[in-house]
């Protein structure tokens, strides 16, 4: 039975603790709001250019002139999958589902007999993904010193995906990052991004006069679609990662208190306990006499 000093010890450290996780909650509830902010006012431009893209894709697909990056090396073997974490833990299982949804896509790929590599951003991803599949590792972006994402961060890890694939190092590139819906719920969603894939958006299809013509235009439009993606992919990673923080530590913050009480009341009783003994004993004293 612990003593009240232990006692008192630790419903001190507890009390410590509960500072600690409470000023986290408060922090990653501010930069939640720009974080998300700047999440939101990033999909219009990415769905917009998506389904401008997705419309000139439409007239060249198939035709010789297509560009590489649309109509992929015409192989499937070797896959390249970006997995996009946070720098930083104590974010609950935000990290976890990333690394989890590129592992079960890694295993199926596998198991299919394809060749996968694997380029991490975050080093959360890198730690849990190195015991079982650092063999796979091909390259590392660290933004532990970013302290604000900006498209420069996109383009220098668009500029090493694409130079990998002008390179012919695989054939189809997936990345996977957490898309954000609200503080409680961020989706883990993996997104092919070579070969371009562009989703149907259900708008009447309008045609247009092109100059030059579409493959030339896609020529340009597709790298920077491809840091388009990531940049998005980025900014939806950071609300995410704010998301699952302040709800992490609203837990931990309410779990403390709760630890607090239940030790207040076993400090209580065991002091009580203690003058209980004490008052028999003087009493028992008192009577032997």
């Amino acid at each position: 039975m612990p003593s009240l000093k232990d006692l008192k010890n630790r419903i001190g450290s507890v009390k410590n603790t509960r500072k600690i996780t409470k000023a986290m909650q408060m922090v990653a509830a501010a930069k939640l709001r720009r974080a998300q902010d700047s999440a939101e006012a990033a999909r219009p431009y990415a769905e917009r250019m998506n389904a401008v893209m997705g419309g000139l894709a439409g007239s060249v697909q198939g035709t010789d002139g297509a560009p590489r990056l649309l109509s992929g090396t015409g192989r499937d073997a070797v896959h390249l999958l970006v997995v996009m974490t946070a720098e930083r833990g104590l974010c609950g299982g935000f990290n976890s589902s990333i690394v989890r949804k590129a592992r079960q896509r890694l295993t199926a790929l596998l198991a299919e007999g394809k060749t996968v590599k694997i380029l991490t951003v975050g080093k959360k991803g890198r730690e849990q993904l190195r015991r079982d599949f650092a063999h796979l590792f091909v390259g590392h972006v660290d933004l532990s010193d970013a302290k604000k994402l900006n498209y420069t961060h996109a383009q220098h890890i668009a500029r090493e995906v694409l130079s990998r694939f002008d390179g012919e190092e695989f054939d189809v590139a997936t990345i996977f990052y957490a898309r954000f819906v609200s503080v409680i719920s961020q989706v883990p969603t993996a997104q092919q991004v070579i070969p371009a894939v562009f989703p149907a958006t259900g708008e009447e299809r309008t045609d247009y006069d092109y100059e030059p013509s579409e493959a030339e235009i896609l020529a340009d439009l597709l790298p920077r679609g491809v840091a388009t993606q990531i940049f998005t992919a980025l900014l939806e990673n950071a609300a995410s990662e704010q998301g699952a923080r302040m709800s992490a530590m609203d837990n931990a913050t309410r779990n403390a208190g709760e630890m607090i009480n239940d030790l207040t009341i076993e400090y209580n009783r065991t002091r009580q306990a203690a003058i209980t003994k004490e008052l028999i004993e003087i009493i028992s004293g008192a009577e032997a006499l």
